[in-house]
């Protein structure tokens, strides 16, 4: 069947090489791709032969690409709030994911994908957990969105012994998993191997999976780095080196590893990660609600380390909005850097096309282009509470200072309307909160 549309917008922020913004244009899409980009009169929306999205006060983007989220934590929102990051692993999350049943991660997964979808993010790297990580890779398919994951290898945990498992069970269930999925969806699905941290990996199962991700073609290598000053010290106590100088040490650093967070780090280790062209994920809220410190982005840019930007877990965030990350990946910074620093058009290339470079796929997805995937969200930036003018520089301010996920008015998947008027066409807003408040309270009593 041919799927044919016209999306006839009042702005398309392509996102491109030169950064263009075309006015009253529209974007034809055919089997989820785009195939064609009109300037304003080149088209006659009347002759289409498909679905016609006429919006001309909306304004068009590429979908946010997150590389940094774990859905396996949304049921546990509001549950493990104002905790340092050793004590809120220890006390909170590695007992209540160790408590995840098939059903609670289902409901979590699901909470957290609408969420994120509705809030105009098209693709995800997703950390998983150590059980049941099929039931992810179910809700990922069912959703459409695009995506990498992989559950959590931990093989070792002083903060809560029961949550681990071999070595040899940690990697070989990694590799059958990832022989299952990696690909699926015809290719929107790819895994993401994850051992959790240093601290929580033997150096055995750590170096072994970077050798496995090279069986894959496109898999990735994700892992949380320097995040914490006290995770550090552990680091540095075991290692006696830095978290990124160990990884580099052991083989783990490339341009297929990509570290959450960096933000306790040396100007060596920067230099590491722009040699190895490892990537980093910027997590802002995440950072500041834990009490882990701010990663110096600018000086990661100037030295042309791949940064792109992620929510991290709904625990240690409390939600999973993209544009809260992009004010705030700019916000933090200013301060210290200057109010020149991550002006608004640097930070939505974060969002964006860079988060797409991180994982490459720069080619399907992250900008406005022909011949990539239809990954495009309709924002309505029309409102009291958004600028005013909606020209060159303005629209990136007002998407990154003012809008938020409420003025997310459509999201495309691969061409598929997902999101239409702002509400869900994949998930009943009323059965998924009920049902995650059953699993919720069900996954406590398991603790108790």
């Amino acid at each position: 069947m041919n799927n044919k549309t016209l999306i006839i917008a009042g702005d398309i922020v392509t996102v491109n090489d030169s950064n263009e913004i075309i006015k009253n244009g529209a974007v034809e899409i055919e089997n989820g791709i785009i195939k064609k980009i009109y300037r304003a009169g080149e088209f006659n929306a009347g002759d289409f032969d498909g679905e016609v999205i006429n919006e001309p006060s909306l304004t068009l983007i590429p979908g946010f690409v997150q590389t940094h989220v774990h859905l396996c934590q949304t049921l546990f929102r509001g549950l493990a709030d104002d905790l340092l990051l050793l004590d809120w692993l220890q006390k909170r999350i590695f007992p209540m994911e160790n408590a995840h049943s098939q059903s609670s991660l289902r409901a979590s997964a699901k909470l957290g994908l609408n969420e994120l979808i509705k809030g105009g993010t098209t693709t995800i790297m997703d950390m998983g957990t150590i059980n049941h990580e099929e039931v992810i890779f179910d809700e990922l398919l069912n959703s459409g969105i695009r995506a990498f994951a992989g559950k959590c290898m931990v093989d070792r945990n002083d903060l809560l012994p029961e949550f681990k498992e071999s070595t040899r069970d940690s990697i070989q269930s990694s590799v059958e998993l990832a022989k299952a999925f990696h690909n699926a969806g015809d290719g929107r699905i790819k895994y993401a191997f994850a051992p959790r941290f240093v601290l929580s990996c033997s150096e055995e199962l750590l170096k072994e999976t970077a050798e496995v991700v090279k069986d894959f073609e496109g898999a990735m290598y994700h892992t949380h780095a320097s995040e914490n000053k006290g995770e550090i010290e552990e680091v540095r106590r075991l290692t006696g080196m830095e978290n990124i100088e160990y990884f580099n040490s052991i083989g783990a650093l490339g341009e297929h590893t990509l570290l959450a967070h960096g933000i306790h780090v040396n100007e060596k280790e920067v230099g590491i990660l722009k040699e190895t062209e490892t990537r980093i994920a910027h997590c802002p809220s995440a950072n500041l609600k834990l009490g882990s410190g701010i990663a110096n982005i600018p000086n990661y840019l100037e030295k042309n380390v791949s940064v792109s930007l992620g929510a991290d877990g709904a625990p240690c965030n409390n939600n999973l909005n993209m544009f809260t990350e992009m004010r705030l990946a700019a916000l933090i910074q200013k301060p210290v850097h200057s109010p020149e620093a991550m002006d608004a058009l640097t930070v939505f290339r974060l969002a964006t096309i860079e988060g797409a470079r991180a994982l490459h796929i720069d080619d399907v997805t992250g900008s406005i282009e022909e011949g990539k995937k239809a990954d495009v969200v309709l924002l309505n930036l029309q409102t009291p509470t958004v600028g005013l003018l909606n020209e060159g520089a303005n629209i990136y301010s007002n998407i990154v200072y003012s809008a938020n996920s409420e003025n997310v008015n459509y999201v495309f998947i691969e061409g598929k309307k997902v999101v239409e008027k702002g509400k869900s066409l994949l998930y009943d807003q009323l059965e998924i909160y009920e049902k995650g408040k059953e699993e919720l309270q069900n996954l406590l009593k398991r603790i108790d």
